[in-house]
């Protein structure tokens, strides 16, 4: 059985003292009351869920997964998973940052991101039923009608229903515009809605009341490809005159998936067949609706990675301090033992190093891109809702490709620090191996990140986001170039960052000659991307911390981790920069 608990310290420190949440959410439109106090408390009782109800169910929910019955097509979840998801709706976590006139609470979408890791580290299987309802709801929100939003927010956000997003086809993974899903108008303004997807995360379950399936389908009229894609909704019970659950809609699940990882989560097969759909949106614009969804589910899976990497850190440091192996190098330093605890191995502290530098600088990153969406929708100046707007989608790839890229190198490395008892079930770290696994894969693989990054962020939309940000980090080293505690980090960052404004501009050009260039540079140009904003929030945290409360011990580990990281963890940003500039050239052909 694997520990947890709640990273408080530390994700007060992020929001507080390096991104500094409360003076910029206190000043938004409506944030008038979300203060230090409210937030602090917020996070403790989501704590104390993770730590009490949802961290319990988390190695047995995976032994024993989810159960299909084939006669009544019907997904039964493990043992605990319902009544810590009552406890969750109870606790009013469904509506946290929703709109108040669906009955939500309207706390901050960073608020959402910090409470969302702890129940992720709590149980990530888990977490995927609730996770997808919140994407749902700023689907509804920004496309429904008023109609839709009262009948179908209210009861997601008071936590009875639940919601999903069905894209996926056998023969469409993530070419959309391959999809088959077909919906024919039927009987006042519903539409009949055919087909078949596959890996729908909480596509079924016992948690919920209902089940809201936003559904991508063409209509009789559609163009072909990605323009021709409507959306849909698809409730499991269709809703009586009273809007409660009525009866059983025609979809249902025709299996679920068998899993390397988060098997406590049904992944579903899903089959429509002419089953009620209404149209949400306009018709053939179902995928820009639709990438509402995705791009908070996006920034979620990000938080999956930092969420399962806290997790893995903390077992793997804690083991690391018990278990006693050989002696240290220089001599035995627990000689009263029969012998020295792994810690006095370098090579261990490397492991768990890598890890916390990337767990903490990875919590940074994702708090700070979960304010600029806060930012957008309620800042009182146009300009700086636009800024903050392009500065999150050009950080979503980031904090989604990379943040889960990284996450595998911690389980790794924490199943390493074990030795062959990692390899062991009973010591519940191989989980994060497997859970991690797929957080690189759904909501659209690590190069399909790269490609987004570098296709959309940088060529399409002339890389304005990353001038904003390049403009951020310049003003930083400028305004910190005399302190004395961040000397060693203003020069390579400032250093950096006019390199990659420069190697982004050369690989710019070289696309314009060879479209091919930017597959062959965009995984490479993700992570040097990725290595320098990870950076910048390292120096930030050093700037922060010296001016903080916090105890000695936790200044000192930030000082030590911020040092290791900018000599062992970004110079990896060479590698990378020669990788772009080898060019397409070095990946010929294979037969």
């Amino acid at each position: 059985m694997t520990l947890y608990k709640a990273p408080l310290d530390d994700q007060r420190f992020a929001l507080f003292d390096v991104i500094g949440a409360e003076a910029i959410l206190t000043k938004l439109q409506g944030g008038d009351g979300h203060t230090r106090d409210l937030l602090d408390a917020v996070l403790e009782e989501a704590g104390k869920l993770s730590e009490q109800v949802l961290a319990p169910t988390n190695a047995p929910g995976d032994e024993e997964g989810c159960h299909f019955d084939k006669a009544t097509r019907s997904v039964t979840t493990p043992k605990g998973f319902k009544e810590a998801f009552r406890q969750f709706s109870d606790g009013g976590w469904a509506g946290l940052t929703m709109s108040e006139e669906f009955g939500g609470q309207a706390l901050p979408s960073v608020m959402g991101v910090a409470t969302t890791e702890m129940f992720q580290s709590g149980n990530l299987s888990w977490s995927l039923y609730p996770l997808l309802s919140e994407g749902a709801c700023h689907a509804l929100e920004l496309h429904g009608t008023d109609e839709q939003k009262q009948s179908y927010l209210k009861p997601i956000v008071a936590g009875r229903w639940t919601g999903t997003m069905c894209l996926t086809e056998p023969q469409a993974g993530s070419d959309l515009g391959l999809l088959k899903t077909r919906a024919e108008p039927g009987a006042n303004g519903s539409y009949k809605i055919t087909g078949t997807k596959i890996f729908i995360s909480a596509g079924d379950h016992d948690l919920a009341e209902n089940i809201i399936h936003l559904v991508l389908a063409r209509l009789p009229d559609a163009p072909a490809g990605s323009r021709g894609i409507s959306m849909f909704i698809v409730p499991k019970f269709k809703l009586k005159a009273d809007g409660t659950p009525g009866e059983r809609n025609n979809v249902y699940p025709g299996a679920i998936e068998h899993k390397m990882g988060i098997r406590g989560s049904a992944t579903c097969v899903m089959n429509f067949d002419d089953a009620e759909g209404y149209l949400i949106g306009e018709p053939h614009k179902g995928l820009a609706a639709m990438f509402t969804m995705m791009n908070a589910a996006r920034l979620s899976v990000g938080v999956q990675g930092l969420a399962l990497a806290e997790r893995a850190l903390q077992n793997s440091a804690n083991y690391a301090r018990e278990r006693l192996q050989s002696r240290s190098l220089s001599g035995p330093k627990f000689p009263d033992k029969p012998a020295d605890n792994l810690l006095v191995q370098p090579d261990v502290r490397r492991m768990l190093l890598t890890q916390r530098a990337f767990v903490e600088g990875s919590r940074a990153l994702l708090l700070y891109a979960a304010l600029q969406t806060d930012i957008e929708a309620r800042d009182a100046d146009e300009a700086t809702r636009q800024k903050a707007g392009e500065l999150l989608a050009f950080l979503i790839p980031i904090a989604k490709g990379v943040v889960t890229e990284l996450a595998q190198e911690c389980t790794k490395e924490a199943l390493q620090v074990y030795g062959g008892h990692g390899f062991i079930v009973e010591n519940g770290v191989e989980q994060f191996v497997r859970d991690a696994r797929i957080i690189t894969l759904y909501e659209g693989t690590t190069g399909i990140q790269a490609a987004d990054l570098l296709g959309r962020k940088i060529l399409q939309l002339k890389g304005v986001g990353l001038q904003h940000f390049l403009g951020e980090i310049g003003a930083f080293c400028k305004q910190n170039a005399q302190d004395e505690a961040l000397r060693p980090y203003i020069g390579p960052l400032g250093a950096l960052a006019k390199e990659w404004g420069e190697l982004t501009l050369k690989l710019a050009q070289r696309i314009q000659s060879n479209p091919e260039e930017l597959g062959a540079a965009a995984n490479d140009y993700l992570y040097y991307s990725g290595y320098i904003t990870l950076a910048y929030f390292w120096a930030r945290a050093v700037a922060a911390v010296e001016k903080s409360s916090q105890q000695a011990a936790f200044k000192q580990a930030k000082r030590d981790t911020a040092a290791f990281y900018f000599a062992r963890i970004l110079p990896r940003t060479h590698m990378h920069k020669a990788a772009v500039e080898a060019g397409v050239a070095t990946l010929p052909a294979i037969a």
